[in-house]
C-alpha cells in the first residue's frame, strides 16, 4: 500500500538516492535539486516520500506556485527499480489529494516535456488537460476540480 510520508532527518539519505531509469534523466530534477526548491519555497513547498509499506519508491513534491498563484504536482519521480508497479499513479492521486483536502483549489497545475509520454498518459488519465501554454520546454496541464 503506497503512503506518502514528509521527507524528513531520518529517511533524507534514503530519498536523495532514488534514480530514474536511464534515458529518463532530461524529464525531471534531481532529488537533491527538488529538495533544494523546497528548501527555497519551504513555505509552499509539500515533498514527500512515496513509500511502499517501509520501503521508500519514489518522491513527489506538491506546492503553491505565487508567481501565478496556483497549485502545482512539481516533481513526480519514481526510482528505476520500482517503476511500473503502478506506484507513480498511486503516488499521483495521493498528492493530488493532499493538495485538495488542504487547501480545496478549484484547479492543479503540472508542466511536462512533450516527449515524456509516460508522464503524459498518466496525467490524462487522471484528467489533467493541456492548456495550450508551453514555457521553458514544458507543456503546461490543468486539472479542473
Amino acid at each position: 500500500m503506497i503512503q506518502l510520508k514528509p521527507v524528513t532527518q531520518e529517511n533524507f539519505a534514503d530519498v536523495i538516492v532514488l534514480r530514474v531509469g536511464n534515458g529518463q534523466e532530461r524529464f525531471v530534477s534531481t532529488i537533491a535539486e527538488s529538495l533544494e526548491q523546497a528548501g527555497i519555497y519551504k513555505e509552499t513547498a509539500y515533498p514527500f516520500a512515496v513509500c511502499n509499506d517501509n520501503v521508500i519508491v519514489g518522491f513527489i513534491m506538491m506546492g503553491y506556485y505565487e508567481a501565478k498563484q496556483y497549485y502545482t504536482l512539481w516533481k513526480l519521480l519514481i526510482d528505476y527499480r520500482f517503476q511500473n508497479k503502478g506506484y507513480g499513479r498511486q503516488a499521483l492521486e495521493l498528492g493530488l489529494k493532499y493538495i485538495k483536502d488542504r487547501f480545496d483549489p478549484k484547479d492543479i497545475y503540472t508542466g511536462v516535456i512533450p516527449e515524456n509520454i509516460i508522464a503524459k498518459k498518466l496525467y490524462e488519465s487522471v484528467g489533467f488537460k493541456y492548456t495550450g501554454l508551453v514555457e521553458d520546454g514544458m507543456e503546461e496541464m490543468r486539472l479542473l476540480y
